[in-house]
């Protein structure tokens, strides 16, 4: 049995400025490339049973320069739906919200009809990541290469906790984190690795 590889794509100006980020599809900063080429060493060596990205330039490119091969865009591995809160940061939203928090309200719909998630529906989308990854762990190590809320999330799902529950698990960009197993059971083996 395999174990499960989350890597979280490099920097980009709204992640470095704690802007929520979903649909808009912003490119790596210098310094993200930096940290996506830092990874390959990390994942060098390691034949995998599936390699996953996000649709997302950002996950895209994060995976091309990690040096990770034969990469297939799965639409479920995209970020949480914020809705009428992409781009705004968490301080900017509780002006108008205090009591908001994205771990139990999610994000509401925009104005312009932007899609907003529940918890729930986020963790619906990693249950049927979790579902594709479980056929290919017989086979070897799996690499997810994703956006912090959803691996934060998948990460919850992965160890049997409700979506709300990945607010436990602080996810950095350009790092890669291991799920495996003891005993039968999924743990986190490593968290925030890198080079």
């Amino acid at each position: 049995m395999g174990d499960l590889l989350l890597v979280r794509h490099g920097e980009t100006e709204w992640s470095r400025s704690g802007q929520h980020t979903s649909f808009t599809d912003l490119p790596l900063t210098r310094r993200g490339e930096e940290q996506a080429k830092s990874l390959a060493p990390l994942l060098a060596g390691r034949p995998f049973a599936l390699v996953l990205t996000s649709p997302l330039g950002r996950a895209v490119r994060t995976a091309e320069l990690a040096g990770l091969t034969g990469a297939v865009a799965d639409p479920n591995l995209h970020e949480w739906y914020y809705g009428a809160y992409e781009g705004i940061t968490t301080d900017e939203i509780h002006r108008g919200h205090p009591g908001w928090d994205l771990w139990t309200d999610g994000g509401p719909a925009g104005p312009g009809g932007e899609p907003g998630e529940s918890p729930e529906q986020v963790g619906e989308r990693a249950d049927r990541v979790l579902s594709r990854v479980a056929e290919a762990l017989p086979d070897g190590d799996v690499v997810l290469v994703a956006h912090g809320h959803f691996l934060r999330v998948l990460t919850a799902r992965r160890l049997g906790l409700p979506p709300s529950e990945g607010r436990l698990f602080r996810l950095e960009t350009g790092t890669v984190s291991r799920l495996s197993t003891e005993h039968g059971r999924p743990v986190i083996q490593e968290w925030n690795i890198r080079a």
